[in-house]
């Protein structure tokens, strides 16, 4: 019988409203997000999986009650170094902000990661949650955007921010019994 990873964004934070570029900041859900994530009709899951910083453990819990998410701390979100908690507007006038831009977003954020080094770590952390959940068939993981994309590009190959899911929204993939990844699905989790 084949498996399906449910990829699922965090709910809103603070910085999601304001547009900053947060990260590595632990910063918490809003009520709002909170809200959100309730008002949506989520997957069943056999085993949930969850980035560290708390607005992913908190979205999960939200989400699955019942089930205490297993952490990995590789699936956390990208290091926007002197980016971080910033937004597009604030960063306007900064060079570094303007080259990083031309790059396509490809450059590493001055003093954190680039997405090529973010996206390696989460595969170390998708290698791990594979392997725990080699007994599941229903395996849910609450992670960032940059998260969702890196490993999603890797395996289905495309354009990185192709991969874009906003708050509370994600993916789904079936893997088979043997290994392969098939049937990439944007889901909507709106009711």
């Amino acid at each position: 019988m084949d498996r399906t990873i449910t990829f699922i964004r965090h709910g809103k934070t603070a910085g999601n409203l304001t547009n900053c570029y947060i990260g590595i900041t632990d910063e918490g859900l809003t009520l709002e997000g909170e809200k959100e994530i309730m008002e949506r009709n989520y997957p069943e899951a056999d085993i949930v999986f969850s980035s560290p910083l708390i607005r992913c453990i908190k979205t999960a819990k939200i989400i699955y009650p019942a089930l205490e998410p297993i952490i990995i701390d590789e699936l956390k979100e990208t290091n926007f170094g002197d980016f971080e908690g910033k937004n597009y507007k604030e960063l306007s006038s900064n060079p570094d902000y303007q080259l990083w831009i031309d790059s396509g977003g490809d450059l590493q954020f001055p003093g954190g990661e680039s997405k090529q080094e973010a996206t390696a770590r989460a595969l170390i952390g998708f290698d791990k949650l594979l392997e725990i959940s080699k007994d599941y068939y229903n395996i849910s993981v609450i992670a960032h955007g940059g998260t969702i994309m890196g490993i999603l590009s890797h395996i289905f190959g495309g354009e990185y921010y192709s991969y874009h899911v906003e708050n509370c929204e994600g993916y789904s993939i079936d893997l088979s019994h043997d290994g392969i990844f098939s049937g990439l699905y944007p889901r909507s989790f709106r009711r």
